[in-house]
């Protein structure tokens, strides 16, 4: 059986841009691959790379947990659990660690990125974190890995790393395949159309979309987003950043071709009659998924739902682990 594993990082609310980007391509693939089986986990390790306040993680990642359920991620399809409650995770990624080599980490983009952003000193695991991130792959011989645009450099460390220790002690893990959705795989920001939409980042309100926002916010949002001085609409990423950007997200969010949206908006003479459907079609959305959070919350089921996903991802890696360290000699016992 095919495995697919990714994460998500409890840093932030979750935006439109995580869901049309990361989360909804995940209830997407658990409907198209019935024969994978799918670990979904809230990388709760790789939070820490940077200073976090304890009681404010630990709300994000019940949060994000009960959100992925919300969007529809479905738990009898899906592992999903909590990075940190499987231990082997931090095992593994020393063991990635001791595999990789410091200029590898030391050229990973992201880290070039953040180093210069850090106020106060850069903590190791910013360096290394890499590592951790194959070894949450790589620990359960995923086959299939959604990434965007910017994870793909992570991809391919982990791919080498992968092939190093199969090359070193013979044939131990699967070598995944990254999986790039076509569409909605970077939703920009409101403000700045050539930017990606990021709470972080964002230096307005405006720029980002929460999956927690008020329904009328997320109107006004759409609808004060910066396009251009054309009425024309159609897909031009480079002339028309703005427009296209709300085109993706409709197209994303309605799964309908962009050709058949560009030629329903066709004799439209301004931009206001298309965003004022966008916005409440993004609202009508997104105000279900708020429906179907607030009814998991009040059910007390989530805690079952991750204690389960734990429970299922520490049976696979704890097997895996052992044959790991087997391989390498540190298994005392067999």
């Amino acid at each position: 059986m095919k495995r697919l594993v990714s994460g998500i990082k409890p840093t932030g609310e979750l935006t439109l841009g995580n869901y049309i980007g990361a989360i909804k391509q995940f209830v997407k693939l658990q409907n198209e691959l019935p024969d994978t089986e799918f670990f979904i986990f809230i990388a709760d390790l790789h939070a820490i790379t940077t200073p976090q306040d304890k009681q404010l993680l630990k709300k994000r990642v019940r949060d994000i947990a009960a959100y992925y359920i919300a969007c529809g991620l479905d738990p009898n399809r899906v592992n999903l659990f909590v990075q940190s409650e499987v231990m082997e995770h931090a095992m593994l990624g020393y063991i990635m660690e001791s595999t990789a080599y410091i200029n590898e980490m030391e050229r990973m983009i992201q880290f070039k990125e953040k180093r210069t952003s850090q106020t106060e000193g850069v903590r190791t695991s910013l360096l290394t974190y890499p590592a951790l991130m194959a070894a949450d792959i790589l620990l359960y011989d995923a086959s299939i890995v959604p990434v965007g645009e910017d994870q793909t450099q992570h991809l391919e460390l982990t791919r080498t790393l992968a092939q190093r220790f199969n090359h070193l002690y013979g044939d131990t893990f699967v070598i995944p395949e990254g999986h790039v959705t076509k569409v909605g795989a970077k939703i920009k920001d409101l403000q700045e159309p050539t930017k990606k939409m990021s709470k972080s980042e964002g230096l307005s309100q405006k720029s980002y979309i929460l999956l927690e926002d008020n329904l009328n916010q997320i109107k006004n949002k759409i609808k004060s987003a910066v396009t251009d001085s054309d009425t024309k609409i159609y897909f031009d990423e480079v002339n028309k950043p703005g427009i296209s950007n709300l085109l993706t997200i409709y197209s994303a969010i309605t799964d309908t071709p962009m050709s058949d949206i560009v030629d329903k908006y066709k004799d439209e003479t301004s931009y206001a009659g298309f965003k004022s459907d966008l916005a409440e079609i993004v609202a009508e959305h997104i105000g279900q998924i708020q429906e179907n959070y607030k009814t998991l919350m009040a059910s007390n089921t989530l805690d079952d739902i991750l204690d389960t996903g734990a429970q299922k991802a520490s049976m696979y890696a704890q097997r895996k682990i052992l044959k790991i360290l087997s391989k390498m000699g540190l298994k005392r016992k067999k």
